[in-house]
């Protein structure tokens, strides 16, 4: 037996278990079986290889070897994306729907929303043009795919969307934060976000549940889609918490914009670290004014910080 500092694992295992019963809102045990966190990640991985081929894959895929890797793709992935979509079921059954019809909704949710793939590339296309046309510093459309972070990310909100949609608890959540954790931007997968969508550099940036953005919408690092206020907690469940963004905006970095009942107009620009609350008219430019940045020779005054 292990015996460190005069503690053996029994008691460490002891004490662990009596953490268990005494601190019991964090355990899951003996209850429904969650879908699995691990699968859902590499079932989304796989998603994403399936609508970028050739992108994601660890060697080249020949044309004609595509629809054999593409059937066993696809048959892959229903099958393991049905069972974890009858663990969300399962886990919160929907109204009226006994516990044998929960398979047979599994596979039909599952059957569905594969055959949306084919439009979820129309718009992830348009999302690329939108990166490449809007960023200098792009060589080409293929750059754009496979080393900017905003595909993934976007790729994976569009994805999660759809389960989103069919009321799918769990999975579109872990999903897209599966995609946060590899992007940097959390994306929710209740967000409505229009075609020709891009965000350039990613970091940071937050786009809450019920956020609407149009069309043509570019945005910078950092920039927050966020509520007002949360104070309300489960009671604001199911109310417009977020802000709505109309087509061909522009928000800079560093902006925020909070509000259910904020609109951003048409082909308005919130320039960079702007603090909106409130509503503005198409064709706004947002911006601080009389902010003073100050210049000062540091050899002419004494130093009072560190860096």
């Amino acid at each position: 037996m292990r015996l460190v500092n005069d503690v053996t694992v029994t008691q460490l295992t002891d004490r662990l278990l009596a953490s268990y019963a005494r601190v019991g809102g964090i355990n899951h045990l003996d209850g429904k079986n969650l879908p699995s966190k691990s699968a859902v990640n590499a079932i989304a991985a796989d998603l994403v290889r399936l609508l970028f081929p050739g992108f994601f894959d660890d060697k080249l895929i020949h044309s004609s070897e595509l629809k054999a890797e593409t059937a066993t793709r696809m048959d892959s992935v229903w099958e393991r994306l049905e069972d974890e979509i009858y663990k969300s079921l399962e886990y919160a059954p929907p109204a009226g729907v006994k516990k044998k019809e929960l398979r047979p909704m599994a596979r039909s949710f599952t059957g569905d929303f594969l055959a949306s793939l084919p439009l979820l590339r129309e718009l992830l296309q348009l999302d690329v043009e939108a990166a490449y046309n809007g960023d200098p510093a792009a060589l080409t459309q293929e750059e754009v795919i496979v080393a900017y972070p905003f595909v993934e990310a976007i790729a994976v909100q569009r994805l999660a969307h759809e389960l989103y949609l069919k009321h799918i608890p769990l999975i579109p959540r872990i999903m897209t934060e599966w995609a946060h954790r590899r992007t940097g931007m959390d994306l929710h997968p209740g967000a409505q976000i229009g075609a020709h969508f891009f965000v350039d550099h990613c970091t940071g940036t937050v786009v809450g549940e019920t956020a609407v953005i149009g069309h043509h919408v570019k945005m910078y690092q950092g920039v927050g889609l966020v509520a007002r206020s949360l104070s309300g907690g489960q009671l604001l469940r199911g109310q417009k918490r977020h802000p709505t963004i109309q087509e061909h905006v522009t928000i800079y970095a560093g902006a925020t914009i909070m509000g259910g009942d904020t609109v951003i107009g048409e082909g308005s620009t919130i320039g960079a670290n702007v603090f909106l609350t409130h509503s503005v008219p198409p064709n706004s430019l947002v911006i601080y004014e009389d902010v003073q940045v100050k210049v000062l020779n540091k050899l002419a005054r004494p130093v009072d910080f560190q860096i």
